[in-house]
């Protein structure tokens, strides 16, 4: 049942992931490294949320392995650090590791005291 959960949250956060992406290059022409720190942190404050709270092995199936786990995306990051490697761009590397941190986990801290 477990893994129908996950697959089923799975479904709803890569495509949103998408959309999130999407729109915030239609409507602001942010770069893709935006959307990715976008998805990651609001995927972040969701799973403090349920970490902060007392919720069954379902729902962290569903939400918070399935949800945020296809919303969020590590390797979409460590490759757009890869590219500002290469195009000798170190500082929009290192400022993206920072922003990914410090807005991240501080997303994660704030979801988590708001349901504990």
């Amino acid at each position: 049942m477990a893994a129908l959960l996950v697959a089923l949250g799975a479904s709803v956060g890569a495509p949103l992931r998408y959309l999130i992406n999407h729109c915030l290059r239609l409507r602001w022409d942010t770069t893709p490294t935006t959307g990715t720190l976008t998805v990651n942190v609001i995927g972040s404050f969701i799973l403090g949320l349920l970490a902060g709270g007392a919720i069954d092995g379902n729902w962290m199936a569903l939400v918070g392995t399935g949800f945020c786990g296809a919303l969020t995306t590590f390797s979409t990051l460590a490759l757009e650090l890869q590219d500002a490697f290469t195009d000798e761009r170190p500082r929009d590397a290192v400022t993206n590791v920072a922003l990914s941190l410090v807005l991240g986990v501080g997303a994660a801290w704030l979801g988590w005291i708001l349901t504990s």
